[in-house]
This record gives C-alpha cells, structure tokens and sequence, in this order.
C-alpha cells in the first residue's frame, strides 16, 4: 500500500453568516472529496499540541507524528533546511518576513505578495549593509526569509506578523522573556528599525510605489529556534522507504527535509491560489509510481483566509478538489498497487478572524475496498460524526499508514 497525504493549509473555517451559517468546506461544491468520504472513513485530528501557538511548523510535523515537546524549534530552522543552509552549533534560525509598513500600522505580511525576485533584490541589499560575522540574511521564497544570528537566544517573544494585520507595529517589537535574552532582542529590533530606513529608500520599493504596490519596507523577524532533533518517518515507519514532499513553502519543505523525504520543486508553484494544480499534481501521481509515501501541500487557502477573502478561499478549495483531489483519485484508483488517501488541513485560517486558530480539523482516508462509515460530505460538522473520532498526537499518522 502506498500513502498520499493532500494537505490544503488553513482550508478548515467557522461558520460564515455571509454563507448562509454555513463553513466554506459545507458551501463549496466538492464532489471529490465528498465522494472519497462516502466511500472512505472520517474523523477529526487536534494538530496543535496544548501550550503551542497554531502555526503550520507545528499543525504540519504533528500531523506526520512529531512530538512537539521534543522537536519544536519554530520556523527558522525548518526554513533554512529548505533553502539548504546547514545549522551549525550556535546558530539561532528565524523566518524573516518582508512586510508593508503604513507610517505607524502592519498593514500587512506579505508586501502585497512580493515576488521572489523582488524580494531576492531587498534582502541581498539587507545582506549587504546589515550583515556580519553573527548576521546573515538569506533570500527564500516570496516574502519568507532567513535571518540566522550566531550566538542568539531564542527565549524572546515575538510576534507571527500574520497575526496582526492592521495593528500598530512599535508595540509588537520583539521582547526578551528573560533577563539574559535582553541583547538578542535589542540586536534584532535594531535590525528591524535599520532595515526600514534602508528599504525605504531603495529604488526597487520607490517603483513599487509608483506602480501602486505595496512596498516592502521592513524585516519582521519571528519564531527562533536551534536545529530540531527529527527523525526520518522511515525510523517509524520502515514501510516509508521512499517518500517525497511536494510544496512551494520553505516551511513544509524544511520539515520534509528533516522527515527525510526528497523535495520536488513544481515549475510555476507559488503557494497562492494561482498555483500550478496540474503540475503539483501530476508530480504527485510520478511520485507514487516510484514513492511509499507522498506529502503534497497547497497554500492557497491559507493565504486568502489571511486576506479575508470569503470568496477566493472558496475558490481554492474547489480548485483543489477539481485539480488535485479528482484527477489523483481518478488516476490511482485501479493501480495494481493501492494507494491510501488521506486529505485535510493543517489548521483552521477563518477568514472571519484573519490568522490559524487550533480548532481541530476534519479528515478523510480512503483506500480501496475500505470499509465506509456514515459521512457523506467531507466539511468540519459532518466530520464530527466519522468513525475515526477525534484523534491527537501521533494517532492519525500511526492509524493511516497502518492502511
């Protein structure tokens, strides 16, 4: 049996009263994934272990069965995995946004949705005027990037810029949580204050301007962290002896690299809704023809549940069912070696509220000949009722690959 997860980050929403008191999963045509929950089994998974905030680093490496008390290093370690940066002792990892600043308000977390080629211009002029011997800038994807500090401590609160939209900025600088943290955070809320005197001027962001975008103005570093202590999916799970991870998120890729899975890269991947579907999945169905086990993670709906937008998250979730969830099914359904299905989020992103909540989220496994439970829509009510329960920790990754 080989295994296929479908993640779509952050599709799982409340109850939307401009949707007639219906959650987006209930509202959208998914016949694909209602199919595979008439015909497969359902449940919901607590991806987000109590005292952890409901970020993807979190919601994403416990849904493959990570104790987070054991591995947990935030983002920045997993981010400069993907980008193939090798964290050495004394390294402290942070993801290192580029965001748009409005005079004293976050406007938002993405610079508009950067590119990686703009941005790429930015954080080498970062690199060039703020780097050093302890600070390193190095570019990512989008408006994701990597700040490692040698010699940082990671007990300093800071604040995910997703969360805070529209918020004032000075108050959210970072703060240490205890007294010999002071200077990693004095050192770091320089390099924000440095970084947006530097931006400001710079002509790629003046022709931002000009054309009407949003321009990126300043570095928010968050979410510290040393090398994490993971073991390939294959320690636990022998029957993995091959597995591959396909994402446009240097996050996801960095957990894949850690899980010890092999990182495809999609030619016209963004991690928005205007994704290449037909190529994230037909790597998939290549993977599985070679792979035990396959992680294919879509961003889209993440992104327009941080924007708020009702409406292209709903398109994101039917594009995903139409372009990844239909098509795959269709296409391994009577392969000669089965393929297990399993599809969920990671966490909750309501548009309502702007940022990942730690509601738990519903999902389905399918596998030929399985026997079906009661759902008959795959959406966060029906999912209730499923078989499977309500599941936490390592149960849902142990329960699927014994499939």
């Amino acid at each position: 049996m080989k295994h296929l997860i479908i993640l779509a980050d952050g599709s799982a929403d409340w109850a939307c009263p401009s949707l007639g008191g219906n959650t987006l999963y209930q509202y959208a045509k998914t016949p694909n994934m209602d199919l595979l929950a008439r015909m497969g089994r359902c449940g919901r998974l607590k991806t987000v272990a109590d005292g952890f905030h409901p970020g993807s680093e979190v919601a994403n490496s416990s849904i493959l069965g990570y104790d987070q008390h054991k591995v947990y290093e935030g983002r920045g370690c997993l981010e400069a995995a993907s980008i193939g940066y090798e964290m050495q002792p004394g390294d402290m990892a942070m993801r290192c946004n580029i965001v748009c600043l409005e005079g004293e308000i976050l406007k938002n977390h993405s610079s508009g949705h950067i590119t990686t080629e703009d941005a790429d211009v930015l954080i080498k002029y970062l690199q060039k005027h703020l780097g050093n011997e302890r600070v390193s800038f190095t570019t990512g994807v989008q408006y994701r990037h990597l700040l490692v500090v040698k010699g940082g401590d990671k007990r300093i609160k800071c604040v995910p810029p997703h969360d805070v939209p529209g918020q004032p900025w000075r108050p959210l600088l970072i703060q240490p949580e205890v007294p010999e943290a002071q200077e990693t955070a004095d050192l770091l809320n320089d390099l924000i204050l440095k970084s947006q005197d530097l931006l400001a001027k710079h002509p790629l962001n003046l022709e931002r301007q000009a054309e009407g975008k949003d321009p990126a103005n300043s570095i928010w570093p968050w979410s510290p962290g040393y090398r994490p202590s993971m073991e390939p999916l294959s320690v636990t799970y022998p029957q993995i002896q091959k597995g591959a991870v396909i994402t446009a998120v240097d996050l996801i890729r960095g957990i894949g690299h850690y899980a010890g899975l092999r990182i495809i890269d999609v030619p016209g991947a963004t991690g928005l809704y205007n994704t290449n579907y037909a190529g994230k999945c037909q790597a998939a169905i290549n993977a599985l023809k070679t792979d035990d086990f396959v992680y294919l993670h879509l961003e889209g709906p993440d992104e327009a549940g941080h924007e708020g937008n009702i409406w292209l998250k709903l398109q994101t979730i039917e594009d995903i069912d139409s372009k990844i969830v239909g098509p795959i099914y269709e296409e391994v359904k009577n392969w000669q070696e089965p393929v297990a299905i399993a599809v969920l989020p990671d966490h909750p992103t309501p548009c309502e509220y702007r940022t990942h909540t730690n509601e738990p989220v519903p999902f389905l496994i399918w596998a030929p000949g399985m026997e079906p439970d009661e759902v008959q829509t795959f959406d966060e009510v029906s999912c209730v009722s499923g078989s499977y329960g309500l599941l936490e920790g390592d149960e849902f990754i142990k329960l699927f690959m014994s499939i």
